[in-house]
């Protein structure tokens, strides 16, 4: 079995979110990940056990796409802990989700699935719960303007920001969206 090749999953995995993006779950099959991932027939079926397996696995690496680089990462720790260096991970996020758009657009369809299947609502709902505490804590012991309220406003406010922007932007006619992130950071983080 194929299974071993890193490679070939992650190939198959990329192909598996851009299916998602496209058209949604009820396209995620084995032959249209095949199919978009250009390998033969039957490949994806020697990967994953199972529709599931696939889900979950796609959302693992969904994540893995849209995490800021450890570059990034160092560059925000480093920074003081203040509005304007959370300004600019706002913008970092926007950035590395403009950039893949398939990848967010993904997980909103994997959310909408996991409402329909309790698996991978459990593996979804285990991952943003981790990556909501890490944020928290970050936030918290870097020393940030505000509070564990003030990381969840953000959070919530990008999130927001983020489906508008990558679903219907044309209502946004007109509205710069990095004008917006500014404004959102000004009006839910205190000043230090």
């Amino acid at each position: 079995m194929a299974r071993s090749n890193p490679e070939r999953r992650a190939a198959l995995l990329d192909a598996a979110i851009d299916v998602l993006a496209a058209e949604g779950a009820r396209g995620l099959t084995y032959r249209s990940v095949d199919v978009a991932a250009g390998v033969p027939a039957g490949t994806a079926s020697n990967y994953f056990a199972g529709r599931d397996d696939l889900l979950l696995q796609a959302g693992a690496r969904i994540h893995v796409r849209l995490a800021p680089e450890a570059g990034e990462m160092d560059g925000y720790t480093a920074a003081p802990a203040n509005r304007e260096t959370i300004r600019a991970a706002m913008h970092g996020l926007f950035a590395r989700v403009a950039a893949d758009r398939s990848s967010y657009l993904a997980l909103l369809e994997l959310r909408l699935e996991a409402t329909r299947r309790p698996g991978l609502r459990a593996d979804l709902t285990a991952t943003v719960e981790a990556s909501l505490a890490e944020n928290f804590r970050l936030h918290a012991e870097g020393g940030f303007p505000g509070d564990r309220y003030t990381a969840m406003a953000l959070y919530l406010a990008m999130t927001g920001l983020i489906v508008e922007h990558l679903t219907l932007p044309e209502a946004w006619r007109g509205e710069d969206f990095g004008e917006l992130i500014d404004r959102l950071c000004e009006r839910i983080v205190p000043e230090a």
